[in-house]
């Protein structure tokens, strides 16, 4: 991921010194494992540990003669560390080394991916509870629909969060597995108890059965469920766009007192961090196909994969803490606009009521067919006209001839559409 979108602590989890280190962890404490056990000397591990030093330059350098980098990894430990080191890696493949490193790097980020969704989930949650009553025309098919409340448009985003939160922590758990099982996954060569220590010092999970791979599918679910994240990161950056537009403006993305938004346009103010966002969801989806396509590797292994998982891994993590922190400072620091959500909701000059009037008149005896024709016509004179929609229906004697006028004027309550706010909110953050 290019440094823009960068983030300084997730990007040193993908950074060749701390992929080499973690190497070297995996091979100390395999090594550790086989001394308790007597395979290999006592002392190896201290003597490696104490000597061997993490060059990356001269691990390339051999990497580019061998054209293998566990290899050129070894041959730059050894030389460093001396004889010691020849008894590192012992029954042990490849794989064992770069699958559990890759798992534990995701493992290493997605702990920082939950630290930015609490964070989100913050700020999502200050700003729904603040306007919890803050009076809002909800949209379908981007036509006025009823009222509702800016608050509890954004108390879906927090749910939303919630689900991600768990879909991640469980993805999370599914990638943290540790291999150390040798060639093909036998452990002909190597001790299956060295797996579970080198699984309980890095705080992983045994693999139960690795061909000599860890099977991909788990990590399908984690790239996955990193999709999905951002197409929510995705549905929250549209909104605020749409709200944005010059002829809606019900909310604006904070602007700095010295930035500018058009090069052209001196009047301009852009929704360009949530545009950024959608851009970056784009990005990070695109990861998913190529995760699931990993899975169907030939036989025992090949390395298909590793070429994807090289790019997929760093970049899909690091623009989706960035697009979290993004979303979450966006949210904290929205102007919310409540006098001009009442300006739009009254546009239609009520018509928004037509649901309520329908219902009463079928409850007085019209057919739900002649009750709503009758709505109908006299919602559509006033959004033609651009006349208030209770002057019509107190104008039409069918609808007067069955339901008194004071009755009929009680049915245009905003009042009505947001008695049951508290309920959805005290249910929906129940416990969180």
């Amino acid at each position: 991921m290019i440094e823009r979108y960068s983030r300084k602590e997730i990007k040193s989890i993908w950074e060749d010194k701390n992929r080499y280190s973690i190497w070297l962890q995996i091979e100390l404490a395999a090594a550790e494992a086989m001394e308790k056990m007597n395979i290999i000397p006592k002392g190896v591990s201290k003597k490696v540990r104490s000597k061997a030093k993490i060059n990356v330059k001269r691990i390339l350098q051999i990497e580019d003669k061998v054209k293998h980098d566990v290899i050129a990894f070894l041959t730059s430990i050894t030389e460093k560390a001396g004889k010691d080191a020849r008894y590192l890696h012992k029954g042990m493949t490849s794989s064992d080394v770069l699958d559990t490193c890759f798992n534990l790097q995701l493992k290493q980020s997605g702990k920082i991916l939950l630290k930015d969704i609490d964070e989100l989930l913050t700020s999502i949650k200050r700003q729904a509870v603040k306007h919890k009553y803050t009076l809002c025309i909800g949209r379908s098919h981007g036509i006025h629909a009823e009222p509702i409340t800016f608050g509890l448009k954004l108390l879906t985003f927090h749910q939303e969060f919630l689900r991600n939160k768990r879909r991640l922590l469980n993805s999370i758990k599914e990638i943290s597995t540790c291999s150390i099982s040798g060639a093909v996954g036998t452990f002909a060569n190597v001790d299956p108890r060295i797996e579970s220590y080198v699984a309980k010092k890095l705080k992983l999970d045994v693999e139960p059965i690795s061909t000599q791979v860890i099977p991909r599918d788990r990590h399908a679910q984690f790239f996955s469920t990193l999709g999905i994240i951002a197409s929510s990161i995705e549905r929250l950056a549209i909104e605020i766009r749409h709200l944005q537009r010059t002829e809606v403006l019900e909310v604006e993305e904070y602007f700095g007192k010295k930035q500018k938004g058009s090069s052209a346009m001196p009047h301009k103010k852009n929704p360009i961090l949530s545009e950024n966002l959608t851009g970056l969801a784009r990005l990070i989806r695109s990861s998913v196909i190529p995760a699931l396509e990993n899975v169907a590797l030939w036989h025992e292994r090949d390395i298909s994969h590793s070429a994807v998982e090289r790019n997929i891994g760093p970049d899909s993590t690091i623009a989706l803490d960035f697009a979290l922190v993004r979303l979450s400072n966006v949210i904290k620091n929205l102007n919310i606009y409540p006098k001009k959500m009442l300006k739009n909701l009254n546009i239609t000059n009520g018509i928004f009521f037509s649901q309520r009037v329908l219902l009463e008149l079928t409850s007085v005896g019209f057919s739900r067919e002649a009750a709503y024709k009758l709505v109908q016509k006299n919602a559509m004179i006033a959004w033609k006209e651009n006349s208030s929609f209770l002057s019509k229906i107190l104008s039409d004697k069918k609808i007067t001839n069955k339901i008194p006028v004071n009755k009929l004027k009680k049915l245009f309550d905003f009042g009505y559409h947001t008695k049951k706010i508290n309920i959805i909110f005290k249910r929906s953050l129940k416990d969180k």
